[in-house]
């Protein structure tokens, strides 16, 4: 990542979020809780910066080099969070994952019964910047809907549409087939509010009965099998984010 003035060093939030202790956030909150050294000494504020041969403790235990940005394409099934714990208790995409695997947290998510790619990194900084509006980047989707379909309103999504004060940007919508009461409709969008999708087909009179992310971006769902996940090789990885991944 280059975020951030190399010779100022790196953010300490930033540096555990990346080996892999805790999401940015949550390294904030250890900061905060006083639970973080460095060099032996107490770190009271997330702005400090960690220079190469400072020593960093998480409740007395020593963090090790981060590791490189790694990025993983994931095909989640229905039924599981993408929250890494869940105070109802239900399964988590995290509990699921292979064990060897490092630490990882979701770009973007995908609420309980939605489907499909959901990309997976070990580096908190960018997950961060991957998932801002300004990436510009598309999110395509296969949306099952069930009522009477209106081609004007879908059209008109376009647009972009208001839904109980919440406004959606521009979302493009087209049939792309039949199933008896059934229809799939090819849904593209840029930015992904909570359940946007849902509620944007609810408004104009259709139910969604299934949702899958076909692509985020560049990166593609194509075959990868349900609950399976591939790791994306560095040379995709620094071709397709050259500006963010070394």
């Amino acid at each position: 990542m280059t975020d951030e003035p190399t010779e100022r060093g790196e953010r300490i939030a930033k540096y555990l979020a990346r080996a892999g202790i805790a999401s940015r956030r949550d390294a904030e909150k250890l900061i905060a809780e006083g639970r973080v050294k460095m060099n032996n000494q107490a770190v009271t504020h997330p702005a400090v910066f960690v220079q190469p041969g400072d020593i960093i403790m998480v409740n007395g235990k020593p963090v090790g080099e981060p590791e490189r940005t790694r990025l993983f394409r994931y095909h989640k099934p229905d039924g599981l969070v993408t929250t890494h714990r869940d105070p109802q208790g239900r399964p988590t995409v995290f509990e699921k994952l292979p064990e060897a695997l490092p630490r990882l947290v979701s770009i973007g998510r995908l609420d309980l019964t939605s489907e499909g790619l959901l990309l997976l990194t070990n580096d908190g900084g960018l997950a961060r910047q991957l998932e801002l509006p300004s990436m510009g980047w598309l999110r395509r989707y296969r949306a099952r809907v069930n009522g009477v379909i209106d081609e004007r309103g879908l059209a008109a999504l376009a647009q972009g549409l208001s839904v109980d004060g919440v406004n959606y940007g521009p979302i493009e919508a087209a049939v792309d087939s039949r199933q008896g009461d059934n229809l799939w409709l090819s849904v593209s969008l840029r930015e992904g509010k909570n359940r946007e999708i849902r509620k944007v087909m609810q408004a104009l009179g259709l139910h969604v009965t299934r949702l899958i992310r076909v692509a985020y971006g560049p990166f593609q769902l194509g075959n990868l099998p349900r609950t399976a996940v591939e790791e994306v090789t560095g040379k995709v990885l620094r071709e397709q984010l050259p500006k963010l991944v070394k």
